[in-house]
């Protein structure tokens, strides 16, 4: 968002000034993420996280291209392509490792900054866009990263892409056709082992692309902040740079500590041991899942174990399972609070507490065998997970009264004093 007060790009160099003049690259990348791009004073370290998902963005693209190199997407050598990198390729275990464990990283910030979102109120006008954006990039994530678990062609890969294709045979009438369409056949093979390397080398890109766009939307109406109180004087912001960047960077230094830690001594905590099994067609893991990050909303999948009516239980469970993250995108129009922030919203709160609570449940069966209690546990923890955006949310933005907030961004940093006022009116 551009501000009257903002500072503007003013190249003194004469090298400087003609690349100014002829492609303003200088220029852009100053009003982006340097002095001339105004944010709000109070951005607590929460607002990090999209930073730090930018960075395992790149550290994705990195490694990942670095590995197609030495890949080879055969079923006959996939999985030796694999220990080859692991055990022949200079530094091959640390960029695997790297890749592996940068995808749950992916997940672990995106997550938090989703949960931001939802706490501080992210999805409200004007910022219909940004939020819309950001459920299109998680899609595109949780797409690249089923087609990477397939690419070792473990045991595991093999038996997730079975299943999580076999999920598009619920469909009725369609489905069948479907799912060989996507493989390329009627089980996955070699043409599905193509297919999933192709779009997994290609979707980063195009996350990229997205990126790029909600990065764009969010610079038209600014960043919000954990009041909600929009910008009013220039007291209120400060420039990206140095203040927020001296601030990312003190959160990627903590981070790359922790996603280095995983890397070098605890590289196959997150993964799974059937995955360092050859694909065998003719022997079923004792138990499949799938990698963590999608434990929540497999087991909404498996919630539903009864049919109703005419509809399966198994595409009840399909429509569920997705449903589940297409509802985010009806969430700025289904929360009519005018106050964003949960920080003034005390009852909203509550129920925010619980959502996460919900969301762990549904993680922890998720990842648990598909056996009582925990198939029990899952529907109650579903059925919850959709009373919360379909019902609470709607019915606690019409009758909560919200607490009294803030003149002003200023106001809640300096406190309601002579001073503040002061630097509201600047």
């Amino acid at each position: 968002m551009s501000f009257p007060w903002a500072n503007e790009y003013k190249p003194s160099h004469p090298l400087m000034q003609w690349m100014d003049e002829k492609l303003p690259l200088p220029r852009l990348v100053y009003n982006a993420v340097g002095g001339g791009y105004e944010v709000p004073r109070n951005l607590n370290y929460m607002y990090n996280f999209g930073f730090l998902a930018g960075l395992c963005l790149m550290i994705q693209i990195i490694t990942g291209v670095v590995l197609a190199m030495h890949y080879a997407p055969n079923t006959l050598v996939a999985f030796d392509s694999t220990e080859h990198i692991m055990r022949d390729v200079n530094w091959g275990w640390m960029l695997r490792y790297g890749h592996a464990n940068g995808a749950s990283a992916f997940f672990v910030v995106v997550y938090a900054h989703i949960f931001r979102g939802f706490y501080y109120g992210s999805y409200k006008a004007p910022r219909e866009m940004v939020w819309l954006l950001g459920v299109v990039i998680f899609l595109l994530m949780m797409a690249t990263a089923f087609m990477g678990y397939v690419l070792p062609w473990g045991q595991m890969s093999f038996w997730g892409a079975q299943v999580i294709t076999g999920l598009f045979s619920a469909i009725p009438l369609v489905g069948d056709p479907l799912r060989e369409w996507l493989l390329g056949g009627f089980a996955p093979d070699n043409a599905a082992l193509n297919r999933f390397f192709s779009l997994h080398f290609l979707l980063p890109f195009v996350i990229l692309g997205v990126v790029i766009l909600h990065i764009w939307a969010l610079h038209i109406n600014g960043s919000t902040n954990p009041t909600g109180v929009e910008v009013k004087s220039k007291s209120d912001t400060v420039p990206f740079h140095p203040y927020y960047t001296a601030k990312d960077g003190w959160t990627v230094g903590l981070f790359m500590l922790i996603y280095s830690a995983f890397v070098f001594f605890m590289p196959n905590a997150l993964g799974h041991p059937d995955n360092y099994i050859p694909a065998n067609p003719m022997q079923t893991p004792a138990h499949i899942v799938p990698e963590w990050y999608f434990w929540p909303f497999y087991a909404i999948l498996r919630a539903f174990t009864v049919d109703f009516l005419i509809v399966p239980a198994k595409l009840m469970g399909v429509l569920a399972m997705f449903s589940a993250i297409l509802v985010w995108f009806f969430l700025p129009w289904l929360d009519k609070s005018p106050v964003r922030s949960a920080k003034y919203r005390p009852l909203y709160r509550k129920f925010f507490w619980v959502l996460v609570l919900d969301v762990a449940i549904l993680a922890y069966c998720g990842g648990a065998p598909a056996e009582e209690p925990f198939v029990m546990i899952s529907q109650i923890a579903s059925l919850y997970y959709f009373l919360h955006f379909f019902v609470i949310v709607p019915i606690v933005s019409s009758i909560e009264r919200p607490d009294p907030l803030p003149f002003s961004i200023t106001e809640s940093v300096l406190g309601h004093d002579g001073q503040a006022a002061l630097g509201a009116k600047a």
